[in-house]
């Protein structure tokens, strides 16, 4: 009886015109007397649809959902408890490695984000101080890295030339709280899936894009020239740059020199690493410390060579640089300069996370551990919103700190915390030796540093391999970034992925499948359904090879690149199978039921031949064939079937809208009317969640249809069932009495050979009790069967009440030929059966 939320339900829907449950009078009725499985199992399974509270009680998190979301927001919180001396020592090397070489990256960094040097190093700190605490990655190093850093001088630049007064490190400290309060929104929602919709091609384009403005960028303070800037388009700072060569001065000896060292202790290095394997490690610190070594060797020879004449030093160098935190305190957030940021924050929220995740996502990778993406969020949004607390500008993963912090043998987060006490001593300790530090030399390890984030030609070469159209792409993005900007460049892009992706949205579709019988070759022998059971060698026709095939569905086009001399057909008659190749929503409904439509009406005949009383009664855009081509017409299309079932693979469906089931409808519509008086069955298979099952109910599909004025019949209902019962399902059964059998012809041979041995049963020690072994042999094979008939237990795995919703295509093919027959038999019944 129904209660009395439903009562009034119904009223409301009544009272509204709504139809709850769709009007079964024109259905033929499905009853458990036609399943074998009424005849074997105590109970059936009817699957109900899901409904929309058991969609919302699913989003609504439990209590140990929202414990589990908030232990996931302090990851150190599950590895900190097993912290141990081990670890420690790995994280002390690897600290120190990392702190000296962030300390001259951070200052140098700093130049190219339109700041003093000073602010590097602030920034340097609190990155590595509190991504431990929130960070899912141990191998990541946290703090300026030279394409942000970019980014950033690019916003001060612009905000400075539109006559904002602030000066450039409160521009850049109020754009990464503004920058770290989004990434950190992002994070706690748990939106890190986000990131997965920049692809590699736009990545790689815009850091190579990036690394070659970076570059050119550096030549002018490199080669020490003046009087233009180094913030245009590359291609211009290039012009420039060659124009006021003459005006060349010592920093170039410097630089040029610099850069050649670095390079050449990197390659002597790799060199010997190959050569001295066994000294690998000690020769990777010293690769690794090379930055090191040409800043200090430079900063030794500066100092020799200006230490009688700072106010007038022989060539740039890097200045005074401040003892100590200057910059503490809360940040100036000026609401005039908020809406400037507008244009510029995309870029900036971009950079900040597809660099620092697609780092941490490889390196978890290739040392066998998961990061979390959204954490990972909340980890540079908390390191960019306290940052500037310090003085601190935009910052995040950095590639080259990262390979050196993995290689330097890091065992967890907690390196950073080293890291971040030797920045803090440089702070205090080092600045007047910061002081000589060349500018020159600075600009050589920026453009030794960002060297390696141009993509190589055989990538560029693998890509090409994999989807020629995306290289394009990928070039496009680095023209951009060199004759436009490098923000331009991402845009680009980003906007070209995204236009690709959906136009091969829009025109997918689906392809019609041919069926074939293949056998499982192993050698020169076919085998059965287990690997080891050979039924017959290969060539050589016998019953048991033939019952081994199997049907195989593929495209009729062979696109899916199998061998085109596989011939293949349709699997009956006016039955076609179609499968979805890029599932099936809004975007690509149209153009796949059109290719559908078009596909089978070239292919079929119309059921009856379109009769109209008037010439004018045909619709217009209906001209009929023409009168010189009728009879060749008329006999071309004799010889093609009638239309009688469709097959739908659902396998690359993960579900579907409002728009795509409304196409679905109409073109059943529109093929029923093809093949009038009778219908089109529908059959899906691979259904793949229970929503889209509901959506194609709501539609009328599932259930058979009975035809207006054509030929009834009552409907074979095939379904799947899948043994039930562990141990005693008839599989278990099967393999114990192999094992009964084996161990009675085993019994049997001993029996032999003692009669054989013993001569007369009669003189030998035998039990009368214990039967013989003949009988026991002879006996079992009719104890099996019983014992199988007893235990073969089954259950459906679909609902009996959607006999036309299959797991698999061969069920699906199964039922829709035997319909199509009963149909056949029925109609040649009534005709025989009529006067």
């Amino acid at each position: 009886m129904p209660n009395l939320s439903s009562k009034i339900g119904r009223g409301l829907a009544k009272i509204l015109g709504i139809r709850l449950e769709e009007s079964e009078s024109n259905r033929d009725a499905v009853t458990r007397g036609e399943s074998v499985m009424s005849t074997q199992t105590s109970d059936s399974f009817f699957e109900g649809p899901p409904t929309s509270l058991e969609w919302i009680q699913e989003q609504v998190p439990t209590s140990e959902e929202s414990a589990a979301y908030i232990k996931s927001l302090f990851p150190f919180l599950s590895w900190m408890p097993h912290y141990n001396l081990q670890w420690l020592a790995g994280d002390v090397v690897a600290g120190i490695t990392i702190g000296a070489v962030l300390v001259p990256q951070g200052m140098a960094y700093a130049l190219l984000a339109n700041l003093e040097p000073q602010f590097g190093l602030y920034s340097s700190f609190m990155g590595v101080i509190i991504y431990w605490v929130f960070g899912t990655s141990k191998d990541i190093s946290i703090g300026p890295v030279a394409v942000l850093s970019t980014v950033v001088g690019t916003v001060v630049q612009d905000l400075k030339a539109t006559g904002v007064t602030l000066s450039a490190n409160a521009i850049a400290s109020s754009l990464s709280i503004i920058a770290g309060c989004i990434v950190l929104g992002l994070g706690l929602l748990r939106l890190g899936w986000l990131v997965d919709l920049i692809s590699i091609t736009s990545l790689s384009a815009f850091m190579t894009g990036s690394a070659i403005t970076i570059a050119v960028s550096q030549l002018p303070s490199l080669l020490g020239l003046h009087g233009f800037s180094n913030r245009d388009a590359p291609y211009k700072v290039i012009i420039n740059t060659l124009k006021h060569l003459p005006e060349t001065k010592l920093d170039a000896a410097l630089g040029l020199t610099a850069l050649f060292l670095l390079y050449l202790i990197r390659h002597v290095l790799n060199r010997a690493a190959e050569r001295y394997p066994n000294k690998k490690r000690i020769i990777f610190f010293a690769n690794t410390m090379r930055t090191v070594f040409a800043i200090l060797l430079y900063t030794m020879i500066s100092w020799l060579v200006n230490r009688g004449r700072r106010e007038h030093p022989a060539f740039s160098v890097l200045g005074k640089v401040p003892k100590g935190f200057q910059e503490v305190g809360p940040p100036n957030l000026n609401s005039a300069i908020l809406s400037k940021f507008a244009t510029h924050l995309p870029a900036t929220v971009i950079v900040m996370l597809v660099e620092h995740i697609a780092i941490s996502k490889s390196f978890g990778r290739v040392n066998n551990y998961t990061i979390d993406p959204s954490q990972e969020m909340v980890a540079i949004g908390m390191t960019n919103i306290l940052g500037p607390f310090l003085g601190g500008y935009p910052s995040t993963g950095s590639f080259s700190r990262t390979a050196v912090n993995s290689k330097a043998g890091v065992r967890t987060p907690a390196a950073g915390i080293i890291t971040g006490v030797v920045v803090l001593l440089a702070t205090y300790l080092l600045t007047s030796v910061f002081f000589y530090i060349p500018s020159a030399s600075l600009a050589a390890v920026i453009i030794h540093a960002v060297g390696d984030l141009i993509t190589p030609p055989n990538t560029v070469y693998q890509f090409w391999r994999v989807s020629p159209l995306e290289v394009f792409v990928f070039f496009i993005g680095v023209f951009i970034s060199i004759f436009v900007h490098i923000e331009e460049g991402l845009y680009a892009t980003v906007c070209l992925s995204a236009a690709i992706l959906l136009f091969r949205i829009l025109k997918a579709r689906g392809r019609f499948m041919g069926k074939v019988r293949v056998h499982s070759v192993l050698g020169d022998h076919i085998i059965g359904a287990d690997h080891k059971q050979l039924v017959g060698e290969y060539g050589t026709f016998t019953e048991a090879w033939e019952n081994s095939s199997r049907n195989v569905f593929l495209p009729l086009d062979h696109g899916d690149g199998s061998n085109p001399e596989v011939e293949l057909e349709n699997p009956y008659p006016g039955i076609f199978i179609y499968r979805f190749s890029e599932g099936f929503n809004y975007p690509n409904a149209n153009h796949s039921l059109e290719y559908l439509t078009d596909f089978i009406k070239a292919r079929t005949q119309r059921t009856s031949t379109e009769m109209f009383e008037r010439r004018g009664d045909r619709p217009w855009n209906n001209p009929g064939p023409r009168k010189t081509a009728k009879s060749r017409q008329s006999r071309e299309e004799a010889e093609l079937p009638k239309l009688k079932a469709i097959i739908l693979d659902f396998s690359s469906v993960n579900n579907v809208d409002i728009t795509s089931v409304q196409r679905l409808i109409d073109v059943r519509n529109q093929l029923d009317k093809y093949t009038a008086p009778e219908v089109v069955d529908w059959h899906i298979a691979c259904i793949n969640n229970r929503w889209t099952k509901r959506a194609l109910i709501a539609g009328g599909f599932g259930i058979p249809t009975t035809p207006t004025g054509g030929v009834p019949h009552r409907w074979r209902s095939i379904f799947s069932v899948a043994e039930i019962g562990g141990k005693d399902s008839a599989a278990a059964v099967a393999e114990e009495s192999a094992v009964d059998r084996d161990l009675a012809l085993r019994h049997s041979r001993v029996a032999d050979e003692e009669m054989a041995k013993g001569g007369d049963l009669a003189s030998s020690d035998f039990d009368e009790t214990a039967p013989a072994s003949t009988g026991f042999i002879d006996e079992k094979p009719t104890n099996i069967a019983a014992a199988l008939r007893q235990r073969r237990k089954g259950a459906v795995v679909s609902g009996l009440d959607r006999p036309l919703f299959h797991i698999d295509l061969t069920s699906a093919v199964q039922s829709a030929i035997s319909n199509v027959e009963a149909r056949e038999e029925f109609r040649a019944e009534s005709a025989m059966s009529s006067p």
